[in-house]
């Protein structure tokens, strides 16, 4: 699993990038709010309570200042600390990073111009505001007609 870094985090808990990052940082929210399946590698209840985060606290921390790179960085390794005992958590956190990656925008175009050996051709995407072509014809182009 490659490792969320401190940098996405902060950014999802900024709400940026729209809907989709809002969307993201819910879901990892709602992740870390899941109960921890202490592992045998942290030891029994005899032993004290466990003293390995479960990401929840670092996630609200980051979510009231999301542009201190040390919440980010804490949120970070909690997550990692986390998924490294917990395999469950780690297979969910893997679900939730697959489904956060950003997807490219827009469709697919294909263009094709045919016989425009005379023709001014213009090809473009997501004009906005006003769009104006100013164009004038060449001598040897208007000898055509």
């Amino acid at each position: 699993m490659d490792p969320i870094t401190a940098a996405t985090l902060a950014a999802l808990a900024g709400g940026i990038g729209s809907e989709a990052g809002r969307h993201a940082w819910q879901g990892l929210t709602a992740l870390v709010r899941r109960p921890f399946q202490r592992g045998s590698a942290q030891g029994t209840e005899e032993d004290g309570p466990s003293q390995i985060s479960s990401g929840e606290l670092e996630a609200a921390a980051l979510q009231n200042d999301p542009t201190d790179p040390l919440r980010a960085q804490a949120l970070a390794t909690a997550l990692g600390v986390r998924a490294a005992l917990d395999g469950e958590f780690r297979a969910l956190l893997e679900e939730w990073q697959r489904q956060s990656e950003p997807k490219p925008s827009g469709g697919v175009a294909h263009n094709s111009v045919g016989n425009a050996h005379d023709s001014t051709v213009v090809q473009g995407q997501s004009f906005s505001g006003p769009f104006t072509m100013h164009m004038t014809r060449n001598s040897a182009a208007s000898g055509r007609e």
